[in-house]
């Protein structure tokens, strides 16, 4: 059988591979298999989905930063987000129950391996004095979560048309049972963590 190039497989309509996800698969997941000596494959964490948060704060009533907000989250994921609402009134805050507060993306499959391979790969050596992401952002349960002080580190944007430097939230949600298994899988698939002096 003749081997096919990207675009003849695009064509054809068989799935490519993102390249992330194909590391993942020949790497990353028989190197987890080795290293925590599981018994069966099935064992071996994976990223089940990716959840990209922008947290609007001071700027709730202001129509037009949310519209701003979701923008940019449309850019950098190419995924339409969902408005985030409040579940409860806190007088301290301001904040009514049901008013709008943020703007959130899950990202599964396809566009989250693309995502995460630009995250890790182009975003985060963009950032100013970038030493690496901390290793201790584990939740207890296996997941990850990464706070980004602007969008700007993603080549999406473009530094004229935004309105607002704004903070993101990525969670990184996996199979691990354990936060080493986690940090173990990350690592191999190339997160940047600091170097522990």
């Amino acid at each position: 059988m003749q081997k096919m190039s990207g675009f003849d497989r695009l064509a054809s309509g068989i799935l490519i591979m993102n390249r992330m996800q194909e590391r993942y698969q020949k790497d990353v997941a028989p190197a987890l298999f080795k290293i925590f000596e599981f018994n069966n494959v099935m064992q071996v964490p994976r990223i089940q989905k990716v959840v990209v948060n922008i947290g609007l704060g001071e700027s709730m009533d202001d129509a037009k930063a949310l519209e701003a907000a979701a923008s940019d989250l449309t850019k950098i994921t190419g995924q339409k987000p969902v408005m985030t609402k409040s579940r409860k009134s806190i007088a301290a805050f301001k904040l009514r129950e049901g008013r709008i507060i943020g703007s959130k993306i899950t990202l599964r499959g396809e566009r989250m391996w693309a995502f995460l391979d630009r995250l890790m790969n182009i975003a985060l050596p963009r950032v100013r004095d970038f030493r690496g992401v901390s290793a201790d952002a584990f939740d207890g349960r296996g997941n990850y979560t990464l706070g980004l002080r602007d969008q700007l580190i993603f080549p999406e944007i473009e530094y004229d048309k935004i309105d607002k430097l704004r903070g993101m939230e990525v969670t990184i949600v996996t199979t691990a049972k354990t936060d080493d298994q986690a940090r173990v899988m990350l690592q191999l698939l190339g997160m940047p963590f600091k170097k522990e002096a």
